[in-house]
């Protein structure tokens, strides 16, 4: 509850919401009498679940056809670009903590932090006022949603290495390529099964939700039980499921956003628990913590993204702006807990610097975000939202090729200043409901329609799509 309604706080005074999760937590560590240290395994346990809702639904809310064009880009930035700059942190922790640890830790240190964090890119990219042009948001977005399987290999890869378990990096390219296409491919799949799944006529609606929570935790554990990427897979299937229609689509698709709410405010409440406030405000702590953190912001960052992004069609700004939208969350910190639970030489503190290091980033990447885009040129003015329709066609059996859209009239619309009578849309397009300002009212023949105005259409889904790109094409 603290979680959520630090929203209002965040609204208020412009923090970054995320921030103020972890804030809560940090708050419940000290007033409540346990020590959250101790738990690292069960919140490494939950912090795995949550990722997992967390990337389905951020899936589940892109769509293919936005992230096609950038795919490529998108995997380079999410695989050989993590790589890169968990190198080039994990080089920069060494010398910055002056020699004291081996370069194996401090490369795993580096693995840790090495991706940016969907739960995070998802949140502020998908917030209020938050607009990018051309292809910068969906290619964020994607590489935020596919990076974390890399970070997580690299992580456990790294640990076994500190641990003297595990031989040289690349004997493992094979096991690391086998990992991440295996996620692909499965996720490919569990995505086209179950939009055959959700079609499935159930005798009670509320049985499909039932469904929706066991098929994710399906995709990952047969994807893990095979030795592929587990996150990958969660994240395609996703996608994978948004590009096709079954039953109650709309309906799942907001009930996986709220799921995805629930594990985002209790993960980053939870891992606050693990932050001994004492501890982090220590010199020991901040002043490699707020270093690294530059380094990350302003070095290892920028130069892995023009390095992976070199030749590509973005230009200067877009690029900066791509190095700029570094944002590190939920997704460190639980990677973090891995060494703990390893039992990995001052994983305590690598878990403080991490930990500090993601507040860095919240707090400055999250917070300035918008001004950045603002001052590189690449922001722009993002949609006005409206209130839900009180009309809704859920996707069924009996209205499965089917869709209603709400269509807005501007100043010049050619329907402006007509009555529905006069438009003449094509035989089968309905309108079924005229939002005029806080209002909604029936459609007549007669009814004159007025700039401002937002027609709710329904038709068949061939039919809408040419009506729009006549009429409302933007």
């Amino acid at each position: 509850m603290a979680g959520v309604f630090s929203n209002k706080i965040s609204a208020k005074f412009n923090l970054p919401t995320l921030l103020l999760f972890l804030g809560a937590g940090i708050v419940a560590e000290l007033l409540l009498p346990f020590n959250g240290g101790s738990y690292a395994q069960h919140i490494n346990f939950f912090g795995i679940i949550a990722m997992c809702f967390i990337l389905f639904s951020g899936g589940c809310e892109t769509s293919l056809d936005n992230i096609r064009p950038v795919a490529v880009h998108g995997l380079v930035l999410a695989m050989p670009g993590v790589i890169l700059t968990a190198l080039l942190i994990g080089s920069g922790a060494y010398f910055v903590l002056g020699g004291k640890y081996h370069f194996t830790w401090c490369l795993l240190l580096g693995s840790i932090i090495s991706s940016t964090d969907a739960a995070a890119v998802f949140s502020i990219l998908r917030g209020q006022g938050v607009g990018l042009k051309g292809k910068l948001k969906p290619l964020l977005e994607f590489e935020s949603g596919s990076n974390d399987p890399t970070a997580a290999f690299l992580t456990l890869l790294m640990i076994n290495i500190v641990l003297g378990k595990s031989g040289n990096f690349f004997v493992q390219i094979p096991l690391v390529i086998y990992q991440l296409g295996g996620g692909l491919l499965l996720g490919w799949a569990f995505g086209r099964l179950g939009q055959k799944l959700f079609y499935v006529k159930l005798a009670h609606e509320g049985l499909y939700f039932v469904t929706g929570v066991a098929y994710v935790l399906l995709c990952y554990g047969i994807t893990q039980l095979l030795h592929a990427n587990g996150f990958m897979a969660c994240y395609v299937c996703g996608v994978m499921l948004n590009s096709g229609r079954y039953n109650y689509q709309k309906a799942l698709t907001k009930f996986y956003n709220g799921i995805a709410w629930l594990m985002q405010v209790g993960l980053f409440t939870v891992l606050g628990f693990l932050a001994n406030p004492k501890e982090l405000i220590s010199p020991q702590v901040w002043l490699p913590g707020i270093a690294l953190g530059l380094l990350l912001m302003f070095i290892a960052r920028p130069l892995a993204v023009f390095i992976c992004l070199a030749g590509s069609e973005f230009s200067l700004r877009e690029k900066l702006m791509v190095s700029w939208v570094g944002i590190r969350g939920a997704a460190p910190i639980v990677l973090a807990t891995f060494p703990l639970a390893a039992g990995v030489e001052n994983a305590d503190f690598m878990f403080r610097i991490i930990f500090f290091m993601v507040i860095i980033s919240i707090l400055l990447q999250g917070g300035m975000l918008m001004p950045v885009a603002r001052w590189l040129k690449v922001a722009k003015t993002a949609k006005r939202t409206y209130a839900p329709a009180p009309l809704e066609l859920e996707v069924t059996h009996n209205s499965a090729n089917q869709e209603m859209q709400e269509y807005h009239i501007g100043e010049n619309h050619p329907f402006a200043g007509k009555t529905l009578a006069q438009i003449a849309l094509p035989q089968g397009v309905l309108v079924t409901m005229i939002r005029r300002n806080n209002t909604f009212i029936p459609p007549r023949g007669d009814t004159m329609i007025q700039a401002g105005d937002g027609l709710l259409i329904m038709a068949e889904i061939g039919l809408l799509r040419r009506v729009e790109e006549k009429y409302f094409r933007s």
